[in-house]
């Protein structure tokens, strides 16, 4: 809409040209036979210089003087000072209004005055997106100028409009103001997937700081993981342990030469793999710690398969060197073999020969690590929000949930509102590895922390945010992303793998492979080396002889790859989890089979493998309600089981009518998830068919299983 310049002339008491002529002083560009003017342009004229005047009763209709001086600075100035005194004036009115037939004098305020500008060298922080009235306040300049610049680069903008940050920074240049960009809170997706990478993501370099490494200490059973951080923290754990085996995921703190180094202990590589399935990334580096008298063992090779594919430095700890008849070459030849080429044989691996009981090599050990940290220039932002990965966290009889956590980059502070996965919290209490109770926590600082209102998972992030209120409304949405992203991943992961290589976006397809056979495996692996399709190839990330286990499916999982096994078995068990983390399982018996799949996969073509199962049947006894679209029936099961939410086939004297969709399944009056056979139900039917008393429902879904190729 627009309005004429006549029309408005009258408002503000001006005529036509005295009207122009301010649009120009202002610097308000308009055609010289311009009538009309546009609304939101006018609307800001009316508003922010003459509403006041024109609404005074004592205000005279003649034009008033604002003869233009030829200095542009002297223009500004001049029109600061008429806006001071229209806004006096319209607080004096306002307050006389509100004290109306009170016996208050009314008192004339302080002049009002544009917020002052910041200094030369100042920075002014400004989110992603703001609107032209919070730009001129959080700047100083005035609406108007702003409005102005924005017509000059072509964009038509009233005074409610929003502006983004390169735009704002545009304008902010031309009058010598610099501005930072506001850090947002991050999105519920990057939160519930667990992308640390953009958690982590810095707008600004200057503000990181170096911190201190995170170290994961992996290796083969009983070959001195905790026994070695022992002699690292000259603490005893293993005789708290029971049998001597690590129960749980521990993190801790030392100190060399000044400088703070972080390990975690774990139980095991499963609990490494678990963070990283879950998108999390919190090691630095890993000791994979291998027993210098026995050597490599088959739990060592499956800690350094996930190390390598973790993609982070690897430092090798000869331990027990103490013992009698140790060969050192023989170890560092097998690790060799295994793609670990010593530094002293010219490789680029570290490897100390250390022992856990009487500390030998120790301070080597935590001399390389300050050395690799070096190097990775490891640094985070202290001066920030905290965002930390949740490492294990379980229910305490006197805390309630508590969760042992690593901060990853900002602060964490005593009484912060939080979110981890799904969970929101507030810390109520925070206490580090020696169980001193912590007021904040920088980063690659371990805590463990209560407050929660729920048990998070390992891998879970953990982001600090403005308000409880904020933080229980971010953990609701993550929860229903994830109930639908469970719902995706149940569908199968393999389509995503296919879309993404024809999309051009995946160039390696990641296999877990296990065999019955040694043979058997060494010849597959030769053969998927040869596997290649349009720059696509096959990568072998573990390998490994028997059954396919829980271990084997996280790794895929947390690669985002295939569990591929000949003439091998996965339990129900297994199955279940692949189920839960999307991922496929391929077992195959014969060898062709598998590498003409695989080729397949490479080119997009697999069909992906699903069965129809019916789950059972029940008879409509009762019609109790009919809608448009929906139907409420009393049935009975005949046979087998009612599942809610699948799929209802419609069966009218053997004959199939149509189908539709079972929304809700109740039991007298509560809604439960199955009907088992000769019980009685409630359902409400969503389809086009109209139910009729002795209809049969089937009930079916569909699963996707096993790829078994015979």
């Amino acid at each position: 809409m627009s309005v004429k310049l006549t029309d408005l002339g009258k408002k503000v008491g001006l005529s036509t040209a005295g009207l122009k002529k301010k649009f120009k002083e202002l610097g308000f560009a308009l055609k010289p036979l311009a009538r009309t003017v546009d609304d939101d342009l006018a609307k800001l004229i009316e508003e922010e210089l003459l509403k006041s005047s024109a609404q005074t009763p004592a205000a005279s209709t003649e034009e008033i003087p604002f003869e233009s001086p030829p200095d542009e600075k002297d223009t500004v100035k001049v029109y600061e000072e008429f806006i001071e005194k229209e806004l006096d004036k319209e607080i004096i009115k306002s307050q006389r209004k509100m004290t109306a037939g009170k016996d208050t004098k009314t008192k004339k305020p302080a002049p009002v005055h544009f917020q002052a500008a910041p200094k030369i060298g100042d920075e002014t922080e400004i989110p992603d997106a703001i609107s032209v009235k919070e730009f001129s306040e959080k700047t100083g300049l005035s609406p108007v100028k702003i409005i102005g610049e924005l017509m000059k680069n072509g964009i038509l903008a009233n005074i409610n409009q929003i502006i983004d940050f390169e735009t704002a920074s545009i304008i902010a240049d031309d009058f010598g103001i610099k501005l930072k960009r506001k850090r947002s809170a991050a999105a519920i997706e990057d939160i519930s997937t667990g992308n640390i990478e953009m958690l982590l993501k810095e707008q600004d370099e200057r503000d990181l700081q170096q911190r201190p490494p995170i170290v994961t200490v992996m290796g083969h059973v009983d070959h001195g993981k905790t026994k070695l951080l022992d002699a690292i923290r000259e603490a005893d754990v293993v005789s708290t342990e029971a049998g001597g085996i690590t129960q749980h995921i521990g993190a801790y703190q030392v100190e060399k030469n000044g400088r703070k180094i972080t390990f975690i202990d774990t139980p095991g590589h499963e609990a490494f793999t678990a963070i990283r399935a879950r998108g999390a990334r919190v090691t630095d580096i890993v000791i994979l710690v291998v027993a210098a008298d026995e050597g490599v063992k088959p739990q060592t090779i499956e800690a350094l398969d996930h190390a390598k594919e973790a993609e982070v430095p690897i430092i090798v700890a000869l331990n027990k060197i103490d013992k009698e008849d140790v060969n050192i070459d023989r170890v560092k030849a097998q690790l060799a073999e295994l793609g670990l080429q010593p530094e002293d044989w010219g490789g680029k691996v570290p490897m100390v020969p250390v022992s856990a009981l009487n500390g030998q090599g120790i301070p080597m050990l935590l001399e390389i690590i300050l050395l690799i940290a070096d190097l990775e220039n490891l640094r985070a932002n202290p001066n920030r929000p905290g965002v930390a990965t949740v490492l294990e966290a379980h229910l305490d009889k006197s805390f309630g949930p508590v969760a042992t956590l690593i901060v990853n980059t900002g602060t964490l502070h005593q009484h912060d509102a939080l979110v981890a996965g799904d969970i929101c919290g507030r810390v109520k209490t925070m206490k580090n590895h020696l169980g001193i109770s912590l007021i904040s926590a920088p980063p690659a600082t371990p805590v463990q922390i209560s407050g929660l209102e729920g048990v998070p998972h390992a891998g879970d992030v953990l982001q600090v945010l403005p308000s409880f209120e904020e933080a229980r409304r971010k953990a609701e949405q993550i929860k229903l992303l994830r109930k639908q992203g469970a719902n995706i991943a149940a569908a199968g992961n393999i389509e995503q793998i296919m879309s993404a290589i024809q999309a051009g976006k995946l160039k390696t397809l990641k296999v877990v492979l296990k065999a019955d056979a040694l043979g058997s495996l060494e010849a597959l692996k030769l053969s998927l080396a040869q596997v290649k399709k349009d720059e696509v190839s096959v990568k072998i990330i573990h390998s490994g002889v028997g059954d396919i286990t829980e271990s084997d499916v996280m790794m895929a999982a947390a690669s985002g790859g295939l569990v591929v096994g000949f003439h091998t078995l996965a339990s129900q068990h297994v199955k279940r989890v692949a189920e839960i983390t999307g991922v496929q399982i391929f077992i195959y018996q014969i060898i062709y089979k598998l590498i003409e799949d695989l080729k397949k996969i490479l080119s997009g073509l697999l069909e992906p493998e699903v069965t129809q199962v019916t789950l059972g049947h029940a008879e409509v006894r009762k019609v109790f309600m009919t809608e448009k679209k929906s139907m409420i029936v009393g049935c009975r099961v005949i046979d087998g089981k009612v599942e809610n939410k699948t799929r209802l086939r419609v069966l009218r004297k053997g004959e199939l009518v149509g189908e539709g969709f079972l929304e809700t399944l109740k039991r007298i009056n509560d809604v439960v998830h199955e009907i088992g056979e000769g019980n009685e139900c409630g359902m409400k039917f969503e389809g086009p068919v109209k139910l009729e008393e002795g209809d049969v429902l089937e009930s079916w879904k569909e699963e996707r299983r096993t790829r078994i190729v015979t």
